[in-house]
């Protein structure tokens, strides 16, 4: 039996729902009226004391300082130039060098699978065949090219070494001979 939207039978609400929903009301709006006054009490309290202690902290005076500082000084020709410091570059400091993939998998582990893994941008999952298909149709030569210098089209977009720049070109082109190993 149906009935239409209006027409449906509706189920009176108990005298002991409505009075629970009545006392669970009253008990939600005198919390929230409690915790404005102890907000505003708060309020009142701390704007003569907290305004004076935070400008006068020395962690708040450093980065304000450090917030207005000119971001260089350039030395000009025939003036003076005393107040200036020479900066000299730390030769002990660490440099980040990421670590070169030594063949075609690793390379996938290292950078490839961060988008081929997902599909980002476009680019074709690993292992899908239905969309390298037309990509291995063109050739190696193409997929080389495109995985060298970069790509953009259609179908995604593919940056240059798959933004490894640093990296040998044979190790990239193994890196697409691992790929098109996975979709045949």
């Amino acid at each position: 039996m149906s009935f239409p939207i209006d027409a449906r039978p509706r189920t009176p609400v108990s005298k002991q729902d409505s009075q629970f929903f009545n006392v669970f009301s009253l008990v939600i709006g005198v919390l929230v009226a409690i915790a404005l006054v102890l907000m505003g009490v708060a309020r009142a309290i701390g704007r003569n004391n907290q305004a004076e202690h935070v400008l006068q902290d020395a962690k708040y005076i450093a980065s304000v300082e450090h917030n207005i500082e000119p971001l260089a000084r350039v030395a000009v020709a025939g003036q003076d130039n005393s107040a200036l410091t020479i900066v000299e570059s730390n030769p002990d400091a660490v440099s980040v060098v990421m670590e070169v993939p030594k063949d075609g998998l690793s390379l996938y582990k290292a950078a490839c699978t961060t988008c081929h893994g997902q599909g980002i941008g476009g680019a074709p999952k690993t292992g899908d065949r239905g969309l390298w298909g037309p990509r291995i149709a063109q050739g190696k030569a193409t997929l080389y090219e495109h995985a060298l210098k970069g790509y953009t089209g259609k179908a995604g977009v593919m940056p240059p070494k798959g933004g490894r720049i640093d990296l040998d070109d044979a190790l990239i082109k193994q890196g697409v001979d691992y790929l098109v190993s996975q979709a045949q």
